[in-house]
């Protein structure tokens, strides 16, 4: 990949099985590998391709249920596309309501786990210990479950951690959107300084103004498809003049719009040709299932669990 290029995406997609019950989410767990032709599958996102270059900020635009928190999963690591492939060169963060954070732990001992995740050591951990604490503005919630927390709360730690792991690419995906202005600016302050340094930011917004005062450059998703990316202020621009015409659409109009768009998201598996690594991950699905049926097995036998009432549970 050219040295200048920081993000290359390549022709992904992200699908989902099409399910209904309980039941069918387990048996198609090993149907959808299979690639049965008569499986429905959902396209989150369908072949999506750009190239970002250091110091490039995008922002990310479009309706909810666009797929732009599907793409962040995809640029943060978070998830694999299931068709396609993306080359980072660096390391990137998430920052998201609660992203990576475990609800039975501390504030501060998600601290040194998430730190740890990205790779610091128990010394640079220690050095930038109270800097994310001070950042983070919790004071003595800190020392609480994170379960306790607000979600403003949870996006003022996830930010605090994430800028405080220096990442190649930072992703922030509605982080903004709670809690008071304050901090908002201030996160927007450390961005701009994180711009200034060459890295290279994806931020997600619903504020078409946050975004023009951010980002030189924009990407526009619309049910799951790339509609536009580009400069920001001409992207954006595409943006808000679908977005001024969708609202003044009736409510019937709008809801049949959605339903519309909707369909063009279904696919079927015989169509799809997936990643070479997902025959591994099939396996590893089979003996998670096996070892769970096999613990159900057991615990029915000793009447730990009625067997009836479990699968009465699975319809």
């Amino acid at each position: 990949m050219d040295t200048a290029i920081k993000v290359k995406v390549e022709n992904i997609s992200k699908i989902y099985p099409v399910n209904q019950t309980k039941s069918d989410k387990i048996f198609s767990i090993l149907q959808f590998w299979k690639k049965e032709k008569h499986d429905e599958v959902y396209y989150a996102l369908r072949d999506i391709s750009f190239e970002v270059e250091a110091g490039d900020s995008v922002g990310l635009v479009g309706l909810n249920g666009a797929g732009k928190s599907t793409l962040s999963n995809l640029l943060g690591e978070v998830t694999a596309p299931s068709t396609g492939q993306i080359t980072i060169n660096g390391k990137s963060s998430l920052i998201a309501i609660s992203a990576g954070l475990n609800n039975e732990l501390t504030g501060a001992e998600n601290i040194k786990m998430k730190c740890l995740m990205h790779g610091l050591s128990e010394q640079q951990i220690a050095e930038r210990y109270d800097d994310i604490i001070a950042f983070s503005e919790l004071g003595d919630f800190i020392y609480q479950p994170i379960k306790t927390y607000s979600s403003g709360m949870k996006s003022r730690l996830g930010f605090a951690i994430a800028v405080h792991t220096d990442p190649d690419v930072l992703i922030v995906d509605e982080a903004l959107s709670v809690g008071d202005d304050t901090f908002s600016n201030k996160c927007i302050v450390r961005m701009k300084e994180f711009q200034e340094q060459g890295k290279t930011i994806f931020f997600v917004s619903h504020s078409i103004g946050q975004i023009q005062k951010m980002c030189n450059k924009a990407i526009w998703l619309h049910y799951g498809e790339m509609k536009a990316f580009g400069d920001c202020i001409p992207t954006v621009g595409l943006y808000g003049r679908f977005v001024r015409e969708y609202n003044s659409y009736s409510k019937e109009k709008q809801l049949n719009y959605k339903k519309e768009m909707s369909k063009g998201q279904i696919g079927h598996m015989s169509d799809i040709e997936l990643n070479k690594d997902e025959p591994s991950l099939r396996y590893l699905v089979y003996l998670v299932l096996l070892l769970a049926l096999f613990t159900v097995a057991v615990l029915c036998q000793m009447n730990v669990i009625p067997l009836m009432s479990f699968l009465n549970h699975l319809k």
